[in-house]
């Protein structure tokens, strides 16, 4: 990967609805090579998706909790916990931690009383759970803007 992929990255990561001929002029090429380069990024595994960034209050889920999550630590615990988050729309972003807590939850919901229906019907009623603590989000400080692809 070379400056001029990384800027392609840097530049989609910004707006991924870019023509390609806007993409190229931004990057320095001409259209052709640079659809080349962006379709070899894709097909590399490098560029996975592309998505619209969706303002959670007109989705009605601007109530936002991170939830840290204790699983029994045995292989089976956590790979039903792990498949029983799948279909749990109102996860977000799951992750599996080193150390304690074991994993860590984002969760968008319409507001306080959806949480706790959550929290009472869902998620302290799967198995293997030995604690689930949240923390209620006051403000995010800083938007995910892509990740820093660097020079």
């Amino acid at each position: 990967m070379d400056s001029i992929d990384r800027n392609i990255l840097r530049e989609l990561q910004e707006d991924g609805r870019l023509t390609i001929q806007e993409l190229a002029h931004r990057v320095g090429l001409t259209p052709s090579p640079c659809m080349r380069r962006v379709r070899q990024l894709e097909q590399d595994g490098v560029i996975q998706g592309y998505r619209a960034i969706i303002n959670p209050e007109a989705v009605g889920r601007s109530f936002e909790v991170l939830v840290s999550v204790e699983v029994k630590r045995d292989r089976a615990a956590v790979e039903a916990f792990e498949a029983a988050l799948q279909d749990i729309p109102d996860v977000i972003e799951a992750y599996r931690l080193f150390g304690s807590p074991g994993c860590m939850l984002r969760i968008a919901v319409a507001d306080l009383t959806a949480y706790e229906r959550l929290w009472i019907e869902r998620l302290t009623a799967l198995s293997g759970i030995t604690e689930v603590n949240s923390q209620i989000v006051m403000k995010r400080v800083k938007e995910p803007k892509g990740l820093p692809v660097g020079a």
